[in-house]
C-alpha cells in the first residue's frame, strides 16, 4: 500500500519528538511540553454557529455582534495566523434579519471578517434560491459537500477550500444536516438533496489528506441523540480529521470533546453567548497540540465591543424601528416561549399561539410545533417587534380536513422524544391529551379529547396548523396527504390581531399536555355457566398421507407502511439506512410516502 504524504510527515514528525523525548528526562507532564517544539506554528480558530442573527446585547448572556467584533480583534492581534468560521443557522432568527431576508446579517458577517461559512438548515428558511442570492453577497465562501442539486447529483457549494496560514495548509470541509430536508419548509430546498455526511466526509478527507497539513471539519451536524447523523457518529467512523467545528444542537463544550481518532470536536452553544477557541500547534505537517474553550460575556468583560459593528448594527436597527415598535396589546404574565420549555412541556406562549392560530382559521383543533416559537415576551406592553421575534419563520396558517386517526398520529409523533426536547413537540388548542412515558413510541398518547368529547378516530376534523408542519415538517408526514382546506396568513399576523383582539393576553398553563399512566378498563366478569358436555362423536377414519410440500422460495421481505412512518422510522426500525430504502424502492422524493405501500427491505 503506497504511504500517503501526510502520513509520511506524521512518520517524520513522530521520529523529531521521540528523539527530543529521548534527550530529556523529567516527568510526563514535561514530556507534553516537549511535544511543542519551537518550530511549530500556532494557529487559531475562531467559531460561531447558532447564532439566530441574535444581533445586540441580550439578558441571558447575548453577547451580540459588536461584543463579538471586538474579542475577535483582541485574539487577530494577538496572532495574526487566526481563522474565523461559522457552522451555521445565522441568517434568520430575528427581524433584524427577516425584515430583510437575512441581508442584514450578511452585511455584518463582512464587516467582522468571517473566513468561511456552512449553511445549517435556517439558512434555507428564505428558500435556497434566495441562499445563493446572500452568498453572491458574501465576502467569504459556503461551504458544504453533501448538499446536491437532485438532478445531476452535483454539489449546490464548494466542498471545501484550503486556507494557507504561515505556510500550513488549512483543509476545512462543510457539512449540513440532512435533517434540513424537514427542519425547514420542504418547499425551500425542492430540486436538492442532502448526502449521507459521513460518507461524504471520508471522501473529503481522502482527497485532502495529500494537500494538507490540517483537517478541519465545519458541520451543521450537532449531537442531538434524536439525531440519524452527528459529529460523534462521523469522527467515529472517519479517521483523518484533526477538528470538528459543530453546530445545530446549540451544545456548550467548554473545552471541546476529545473523541474517537483523537479528533477534537468543538462547538459554541447559540445566540452569540459564546465565541469557540481552538488553538492549533503544528509542526512537521502534524497537529502536535490542540486545545479548546470558550469566550463569553464574564470571561471576556475587560475587551470592548468593536465600536464600528456597533454604529452598524445599529444604524439598520434605527431603519427598523417605526414598523416594530407598533403596540399590540398587554401581557399581564410573562408569556413564556423559553426553548427548553416549549420543545418538551405545554406552556402559556404556546397555548396563546395555538389559540391565536385556531381563532384565524375557525378550526376545532390547532396544533403547531413549540420549535418554531423562538422567544419569549416579558409582561408589560407588547410589541409587534416582540411578536415577530417570537415567531420569525414568516409560515402560513392554513387548515386542513382529517380524520381522528392522524390526529392522535399526530401527537404520537410530536411527544415520541418526552420528556427530551423536540422541536416538533405540540402546543395545542381545541384538544387536550395525556402522555405515558411508560408506553413505546406511537403508543404513548391517551385520553384523546376534542371540545371536551373524546376523539373519534373515524371522525373528520377541521385541524389549523402552520404551512411547514402541513408539508411533512418535523417528521409531520400524516398531514402531507391532505390537501389544503384554506389559507389564512402568517403566524405572527395572527398572534398580533388575536392579542389585539383580547386587549390583554392573560395565557396560563391549563393542562391540556400532561404526563400520566394509561387508565386500566375492567370488564366485568359474567356469571359461570355450566359447560354442555359433547356428544360423543363417531371415530373418524384416519386420513391418507399427504405428499410433502415442497415450501415456496422466500419472498423479499417488505414493510407496509403505516400512518405517521417515515423513511427514516422504517430504515431504523430494521437496521439500515433511508438513503438504501430510497434507492432499493426506487422512490424519488424520501419525504412522500403513503400508508398502504410497500417499502421493500434489503437482504
Amino acid at each position: 500500500m503506497l504511504i500517503k504524504l501526510r502520513k509520511m510527515k506524521w512518520a517524520v514528525s513522530t521520529l523529531l519528538a521521540v528523539s527530543l523525548l529521548a534527550a530529556s528526562v523529567g516527568t510526563a507532564l514535561a514530556a507534553e511540553e516537549t511535544a511543542v517544539p519551537a518550530s511549530a506554528k500556532h494557529i487559531t480558530l475562531l467559531h460561531t454557529n447558532d447564532t439566530h442573527a441574535r444581533a445586540v446585547e441580550g439578558t441571558s448572556g447575548e453577547m451580540g455582534y459588536a461584543k463579538l467584533a471586538g474579542i475577535i480583534d483582541s485574539y487577530r492581534k494577538a496572532n495574526p495566523n487566526t481563522l474565523l468560521l461559522d457552522a451555521g443557522d445565522a441568517v434568520h432568527g430575528t427581524t433584524f434579519a427577516t425584515l430583510v431576508n437575512g441581508e442584514s446579517v450578511v452585511q455584518v458577517m463582512n464587516k467582522m471578517g468571517y473566513d468561511v461559512f456552512t449553511p445549517g438548515n435556517h439558512e434555507f428558511n428564505y428558500g435556497y434560491e434566495r441562499l445563493l442570492e446572500l452568498e453572491s453577497m458574501m465576502k467569504f465562501p459556503v461551504i458544504s459537500a453533501n448538499v446536491k442539486i437532485a438532478k445531476d447529483n452535483t454539489s449546490l457549494f464548494k466542498p471545501y477550500i484550503i486556507k494557507e496560514v504561515d505556510g500550513v495548509k488549512v483543509g476545512i470541509f462543510g457539512l449540513t444536516t440532512p435533517e434540513t430536508a424537514y427542519k425547514t419548509h420542504p418547499k425551500n430546498v425542492e430540486g436538492l438533496t442532502f448526502a449521507d455526511p459521513t460518507k461524504d466526509a471520508q471522501a473529503i478527507v481522502d482527497e485532502l489528506e495529500d494537500k494538507t497539513d490540517v483537517i478541519v471539519a465545519l458541520g451543521h451536524i450537532g449531537q442531538d441523540t434524536s439525531s440519524v447523523d452527528t459529529s460523534l457518529k462521523i469522527v467515529k467512523a472517519v479517521d483523518g480529521i484533526d477538528v470538528f467545528i459543530d453546530g445545530h444542537s446549540h451544545t456548550v463544550l467548554e473545552h471541546g470533546l476529545t473523541a474517537d481518532h483523537n479528533t477534537l470536536i468543538a462547538s459554541a452553544g447559540e445566540y452569540t453567548k459564546y465565541l469557540g477557541v481552538v488553538d492549533l500547534w503544528v509542526d512537521g505537517g502534524k497537529v502536535v497540540k490542540k486545545e479548546a474553550k470558550l469566550e463569553s460575556k464574564d470571561t471576556a468583560a475587560a475587551i470592548a465591543p468593536n465600536a464600528e459593528i456597533a454604529d452598524f448594527v445599529a444604524s439598520i436597527q434605527k431603519s427598523q424601528e417605526t414598523i416594530l415598535a407598533e403596540e399590540v396589546g398587554t401581557a399581564s404574565v410573562k408569556l413564556d416561549g423559553e426553548r427548553e420549555q416549549v420543545r418538551a412541556s405545554e406552556t402559556n406562549l404556546g397555548n396563546l399561539v395555538a389559540d391565536a392560530i385556531r381563532d384565524a382559521a375557525g378550526a376545532d383543533v390547532a396544533i403547531t410545533n413549540g420549535g418554531g416559537i423562538r422567544a419569549s415576551i416579558d409582561a408589560g406592553t407588547i410589541t409587534k417587534g416582540e411578536v415577530i421575534t417570537v415567531l420569525p419563520f414568516g409560515n402560513q396558517i392554513v387548515s386542513l380536513k382529517v380524520k381522528g386517526a392522524d390526529i392522535k398520529a399526530a401527537l404520537e409523533n410530536g411527544v415520541s422524544d418526552y420528556p427530551n426536547s423536540k422541536g416538533g413537540f405540540p402546543q395545542v388548542s381545541g384538544i387536550t391529551f395525556k402522555i405515558d412515558t411508560a408506553k413505546a413510541k406511537g403508543e404513548r398518547v391517551h385520553s384523546v379529547t376534542v371540545g371536551g368529547k373524546p376523539l373519534n378516530l373515524k371522525a373528520e376534523y377541521v385541524l389549523a396548523t402552520n404551512d411547514f408542519m402541513a408539508a411533512g415538517g418535523d417528521e409531520y408526514t400524516m398531514f402531507s396527504p391532505y390537501p389544503q382546506a384554506g389559507m389564512y396568513g402568517s403566524l405572527d399576523e395572527a398572534l398580533i390581531n388575536y392579542i389585539a383582539k383580547l386587549g390583554t393576553a392573560n395565557p396560563k398553563v391549563e393542562g391540556r399536555i400532561t404526563a400520566a399512566a394509561t387508565p386500566v378498563v375492567t370488564q366485568p366478569k359474567p356469571d359461570p355457566k355450566p359447560e354442555p358436555k359433547p356428544d360423543p362423536k363417531p371415530e373418524q377414519p384416519k386420513p391418507e398421507p399427504k405428499p410433502p410440500v415442497k415450501p415456496e422460495p422466500a419472498k423479499p421481505a417488505v414493510h407496509v407502511v403505516k400512518t405517521g412512518d417515515t423513511l427514516w422510522a422504517i430504515a431504523k426500525k430494521h437496521n439500515t439506512t433511508w438513503q438504501k430504502l430510497q434507492a432499493l424502492n426506487h422512490i424519488k422524493n424520501p419525504n412522500l410516502i403513503y400508508p398502504g405501500q410497500k417499502i421493500k427491505l434489503p437482504a
